[in-house]
């Protein structure tokens, strides 16, 4: 016999957290990078600098090493090997203190040290000299059509999974009563306002997602509470007007609270990850989109399967199929609205956080627009499936990042809203 579900899921949690882990740990990126901006200046002008290799570990005397080994290929002369080894000084948040470097020639003395930091690796305009941007990283060579492809897939990653959560939210909710609610954007970004909080204070993404998913709960309980039970027998048309002056509301109180201007939080796991080249061209994936990607599969199916096949989801379906014979069979109209409003809460929270993440925070006067392109993807996929609805929002998505690269950006919420309008 195999091992019990429950343990086979907590290891495949356990692989999952040690595989993310692993992506967030980089402590000698930054070092690396330097370093490798010390080895472009070993030739003379117009040296190309390949990198052969890499490696980091830390000294006796608690310094971290890094050391780069290099190919130089100088103009009129035949190429020549040679490596440097930095010493850094220092770990944590901020810029790593360079300390020591040598070269195959010696160690450099302290005045060269100081005018190598003060005058190359100090001026921004340095880091256009990476010889190897992507971490000394090679990728499997493609036809340039593939590499750009695969880039465009990689950059409509999140955005496909925030609106795919918050295109469920909306099917959670019209599946159960019929009603769309047009808050859930501005409950996004309320979440995300928590997760900026979190990331900015503390640095922690596990803070963060607890903060952003706290939130969103308690904005969506008194949703529940003080909107959708007392309109359950409201017509449409009203709650429809009920739920834009929650929005408006939700809006103005975030400006109010928060300010107008958008918040960019600390940037975590943002070494590319190389996966095709084509030439000079590499497409590149960033860790923060797999992540969001693979925060938001997971969250769609655990939706799915809590639909499915736990006893809230029969009390959903059957209370969306037929509202009075549910009740009649136990079903409590105001518990089922409760416990559906915390998933698409969370739904919305979740999509609030990977979009402060990766973009930055949302801000009161995206959220609308946000809300509006996923709704536009619930009704492409079919707003009363969760399933259809999630997969929707993704499409809509992906639509917008391949439409950024082909056509004006300023059009592409046209061209969204022209698909609502033509499905509608």
């Amino acid at each position: 016999m195999g091992p019990p579900r429950r343990q086979v899921n907590v290891a495949a949690a356990l692989a999952l957290a040690a595989a993310l882990a692993g992506c967030a740990a980089a402590p000698n990126e930054e070092q690396a990078r330097l370093c490798r901006l010390v080895a472009a200046t070993l030739g003379p002008p117009g040296t190309r600098v390949e990198v052969l290799a890499q490696s980091g570990r830390q000294a006796d005397d608690g310094l971290d090493i890094a050391r780069i080994d290099v190919l130089l290929h100088p103009p009129d002369h035949p190429p020549r090997r040679d490596f440097v080894v930095c010493r850094f000084a220092g770990r944590g948040a901020g810029t790593p203190a360079l300390v020591g470097v040598t070269t195959e020639r010696g160690p450099f003395s302290d005045t060269r040290l100081y005018l190598l930091r003060r005058f190359w690796l100090d001026q921004p305009e340095s880091a256009l000299e990476d010889p190897a941007p992507l971490g000394g990283l090679d990728a499997p060579g493609a036809p340039r059509w593939a590499a750009l492809a695969l880039q465009h897939a990689a950059n409509a990653l999140p955005g496909a999974a925030v609106a795919g959560l918050l295109a469920g939210a909306y099917a959670l909710i019209y599946g159960l009563t019929g009603r769309i609610n047009l808050a859930f954007g501005e409950l996004a970004a309320a979440a995300g306002y928590a997760a900026f909080y979190g990331l900015a204070f503390a640095r922690s993404a596990g803070l963060a997602l607890a903060l952003a998913m706290t939130t969103a709960a308690a904005y969506g309980a008194a949703t529940a509470r003080l909107v959708f039970l007392p309109l359950r027998r409201a017509s449409g048309l009203q709650t429809l007007v009920a739920t834009v002056g929650l929005a408006t509301f939700l809006q103005e109180f975030l400006r109010l609270s928060q300010g107008a201007s958008s918040r960019f939080a600390p940037a975590i796991m943002a070494q590319p990850i190389p996966l095709l080249r084509a030439g000079d061209f590499v497409a590149t994936a960033n860790p923060l989109a797999l992540l969001a990607a693979a925060l938001a599969l997971t969250a769609a199916a655990m939706t799915l399967l809590v639909l499915k096949a736990t006893r809230l989801g029969r009390e959903w379906r059957a209370a969306s199929q037929d509202p009075l014979a549910a009740q009649l069979f136990g079903v409590r109209p105001a518990t089922i609205l409760s416990q559906t409003f915390l998933i698409a809460s969370a739904l919305a929270g979740l999509a609030g956080y990977l979009a402060t993440l990766r973009f930055g925070q949302l801000g009161a006067g995206s959220a609308t627009a946000l809300g509006l392109s996923a709704l536009t993807g619930a009704v492409l996929g079919g707003v009363g499936s969760v399933g259809g609805a999630m997969l929707g929002g993704a499409l809509v998505g992906l639509f917008g990042e391949v439409w950024s690269a082909l056509f004006p950006i300023v059009y592409r919420d046209v061209a969204v809203y022209a698909i609502l309008a033509l499905t509608l």
